[in-house]
């Protein structure tokens, strides 16, 4: 009886202190007065002695005004002419007395701001967040309404080539860290009424704007509504850059294969949005997240849609061909070495046999210190400054590699196999932290069991790869499950005139494309006509 007595009374306790767990004042829950000192008050208590928040006042038809802003955030410009010469000048057609059912905040309002986006309020944490957003807040005495501006002047990056995903072929710019650059930059590739685009807060402190992009019609609602409800659900003080929101709202967290996609590229990005996929944008970063995510979007570049298919279709089976070696050579080299010898021919046994005479580790010692050696050095060489970083990454690997190879501790084989196995990694970037832990994975397998250990490896990563889904669409679609019609863009790239139809696991709303197009040099019936009436003009005559 007395230990359920203490439990209602610490629930009762609970009950009482929860609206104070919140965070929120009673100041910042209040309206606004008509009052000006008042309201000043409440935003100098909110905001305390911050030395970059300017409220200046001023008078204008026989009332005082003031205009709070963040100085830094807000386009001073803007603010010069548009908002103070407007309430000092410009205030001709305002009544100063006006009448029943109008007021001074309306006619300002609607006579004297040449701002685009003004809003009214009379809640004071409505103000407060404009005011936190790059808003300039107007408060008028005798009035309880208020006025926000939104004049933002952020300095942002200018427009690049993003080092991440370059090309040969193609479009040269990326996205910024500015969010309304990006979307601008989308809607330049995009020009359809069907392309939406929702805002969504995350984060309790740094209230990151994140915007949901999708083309209605063609994306699947079931996704757009499972991404809004993964957003809603994040619980975090803060968002600094996309892969925050990455890791609260992938399908599989302990895997270590990406299930959610990310890019640089407007045109990459239009192309998938076109495909029926979602994007997420987040302010701050240039790095947009894209769902659903397949593995086959790992060798997939957009380069091998501006070039013919012949090249972009060779160029995707050789980044294939090096995720396999940058995942596989260590371990095959093991394998070889200390169990399955038979299985090279023999003046190759040979030459590595005399490679290894006196090293004293054994192959897997040495695969294992020539990858520590890389990941170090490719560490160093992104840490440090550009320049002394790629001087420190090549000389470093030239340096070391002779220096182990002459001293006898390594053999020469296996500086082979550590070169081509970083050179390979550096393919197929999407898939970088995947292939470190699959390399390290295969190499200790074939260390302990040679070919059958990396066998079984492969059958359990493959069955891991099997059951992997990103927002309900499975990973390996669509070799599996099978979709012969999606085969077109996967390991080759058919032609353009032959890709009438979008995936079918993604764009099933509106599967088609484009309609049925001819070959490129089929002549139509016009063609026809004028070729034959160039012939009997003798034309064709040499």
């Amino acid at each position: 009886m007395p230990r359920s007595i203490f439990r209602k009374l610490l629930s009762f306790r609970r009950k009482k202190k929860r609206p104070f767990s919140k965070g929120v004042s009673t100041d910042r829950a209040a309206k606004l007065s008509r009052d000006l000192e008042s309201n000043l008050e409440m935003i100098r208590d909110a905001l305390g002695k911050s030395m970059d928040v300017v409220i200046r006042e001023l008078v204008m038809c026989r009332t005082r005004v003031a205009l709070i802003y963040i100085d830094g955030i807000v386009d001073r410009t803007a603010l010069r002419e548009n908002v103070i010469r407007a309430l000092m000048v410009d205030t001709h057609t305002v009544d100063p007395l006006p009448g029943p059912g109008s007021s001074l905040v309306a006619s300002v309002k609607e006579k004297v701001l040449s701002a685009c986006g003004v809003q009214e309020s009379r809640e004071f944490n409505t103000l407060l967040d404009g005011l936190l957003g790059a808003n300039i807040i107007v408060l008028f005495d005798g009035e309880e309404t208020g006025l926000a501006l939104k004049l933002p002047g952020f300095e942002t990056r200018a427009i690049a080539e993003p080092h991440t995903e370059s090309v040969v072929r193609g479009p040269r710019e990326g996205f910024v860290e500015s969010l309304y650059t990006n979307i601008s930059m989308l809607r330049r590739k995009i020009k359809s009424p069907d392309l939406r685009l929702e805002q969504v807060q995350v984060g309790k402190v740094t209230k990151t704007v994140v915007c949901v992009a999708y083309i209605k019609g063609i994306v699947n609602p079931k996704i757009v509504d499972e991404v809004k409800k993964r957003l809603v659900r994040i619980d975090i003080d803060g968002v600094l850059e996309s892969g925050y929101i990455e890791q609260f709202i992938e399908d599989a967290p302990f895997s270590i294969f990406p299930t959610v996609g990310n890019t640089e590229k407007p045109d990459k990005l239009a192309a998938q949005l076109l495909e029926g996929r979602v994007a997420i944008f987040t302010d701050g970063t240039p790095f947009v997240l894209t769902v659903p995510y397949l593995f086959m979007e790992s060798i997939q570049a957009s380069e091998d849609y501006y070039s013919r298919y012949l090249s972009g279709s060779l160029f995707r089976m050789l980044r294939l061909l090096a995720l396999i070696f940058t995942t596989q050579l260590p371990a095959l080299y093991v394998a070889v070495s200390a169990f399955n010898p038979e299985a090279l021919p023999t003046p190759l046994l040979l030459t590595m046999a005399s490679a290894k005479e006196g090293v004293p580790l054994p192959a897997l010692g040495e695969v294992l210190v020539l990858g520590a050696i890389f990941e170090v050095l490719r560490e160093a060489g992104v840490r440090l400054p550009r320049p002394v970083g790629q001087a420190v990454s090549i000389v470093g690997a030239l340096v070391v590699g002779e220096a182990a190879v002459a001293a006898g501790m390594v053999g020469a084989p296996a500086v082979i196999v550590g070169a081509l196995t970083a050179i390979s990694s550096f393919v197929v970037p999407s898939q970088s932290d995947a292939q470190l832990f699959l390399r390290l994975f295969f190499t200790l397998l074939a260390g302990f069991a040679g070919f059958f250990g990396l066998f079984m490896g492969f059958i359990l990563v493959l069955t891991h790869l099997a059951s992997l889904r990103s927002f309900g669409v499975p990973y390996l679609s669509p070799a599996a499950p099978l979709s012969t019609g999606d085969l077109k863009d996967t390991f080759i790239r058919a032609p353009w005139w032959t890709m009438v139809r979008r995936p079918r696991v993604i764009g099933w709303k509106n599967p088609r494309r484009a309609g049925a197009v001819s070959p490129p040099g089929t002549p139509g019936d016009e063609e026809k006509e004028l070729a034959h009436r160039y012939d009997e003009e003798g034309g064709g005559s040499a």
